[in-house]
């Protein structure tokens, strides 16, 4: 069950309105990396898990994600208020009006005359949110290390968002929901390291000749070593075809009848290389034909 507090976890404090920040945030509000995508990513791992400790872990931290949610709506709302009721009573002159949701870089247009203002589940560019955001693959070596990686682009959206605002009551809630991704950034990791192997993810192990394997595949300048491909990690080895000591070619074992459906198939749609025919795109050129378009013109009819 979930129970609603009134208060929020952290404090919202806005200093000014400001319909084109509102819109910005709402990067975190309806976007990839926001808090709906969070909260959704975490409490559909949590009702699989089969582990207690990190389906506790993973239902905690999506109803703060939830909390979250309330935060960054909230500071959305509170941006947008006075916009939202000179746009509403049209209190103004259609061209102010018009010149503070549109002029100055302010690009709020769609917020303010769609959703009337409020915090609407899309990013900063009007994309509506979707499910396809939630990357869960229901293993959690895998989903652990992607919720990692999901918090860290998270944190990187809210040092741009606190990099845009000089309202400092802006800045320390957007910092407080910033450092947040940190902490489960870490409980994350410690759930994931505290499974033993937890590497690579999934039961079955690699082909023992090409797991420790460093291809070349981009060669020429810019050619670089490191622990990435370095000799003591890894075979270093240049690009190559048929790794597998094969032909290197695709075959496919057919029913007789199948086959010659196919030749059948292939024969009809054959492409005739000796050919060069007059093409639409060439008489639309408008360009002369010489004697042997000429002749296929009339082959044509």
């Amino acid at each position: 069950m979930f129970a609603h507090n009134k208060r929020l976890q952290y404090t919202v404090r806005v200093s000014d309105t400001n319909p084109g920040l509102a819109n910005l945030l709402l990067e975190q509000f309806g976007g990839p990396q926001g808090e709906l995508a969070a909260a959704c990513r975490y409490f559909t791992q949590a009702l699989a898990e089969e582990d207690p400790g990190r389906k506790d872990m993973l239902m905690d931290i999506a109803t703060e994600e939830l909390s979250h949610l309330e935060v960054i709506g909230t500071l959305v709302a509170m941006l947008n208020r006075s916009a939202k009721g000179r746009l509403a009573e049209g209190v103004d002159t259609e061209a102010e009006m018009y010149r503070q949701i549109s002029g100055g870089g302010n690009d709020s247009h769609v917020t303010q005359v769609l959703y009337g203002g409020g915090p609407a589940l899309i990013n900063s560019a009007g994309q509506l949110w979707n499910a396809g955001y939630i990357d869960s693959i229901g293993d959690p070596s895998a989903d652990l290390r992607s919720n990692i990686a999901a918090e860290a682009r998270a944190k990187i959206i809210y040092e741009r968002l606190i990099n845009c605002t000089d309202d400092p009551g802006v800045k320390e809630a957007l910092g407080f929901l910033m450092t947040r991704e940190i902490a489960h950034q870490q409980s994350f990791e410690k759930a994931l390291y505290s499974m033993q192997p937890n590497f690579p993810p999934g039961k079955l192990p690699g082909m023992p000749e090409f797991t420790n394997v460093y291809f070349n595949m981009s060669q020429g300048d810019g050619d670089m070593r490191g622990p990435w491909n370095s000799d003591e990690n890894f075979e270093y080895r240049e690009a190559q075809p048929a790794v597998d000591g094969g032909d290197g070619l695709a075959s496919v074992r057919m029913k007789a009848d199948d086959q010659q459906v196919l030749q059948q198939a292939a024969t009809r749609l054959r492409s005739d290389p000796d050919c060069d025919p007059l093409t639409g795109a060439e008489l639309g050129a408008g360009e002369a034909l010489d004697a042997s378009t000429m002749g296929q013109k009339d082959l044509l009819g």
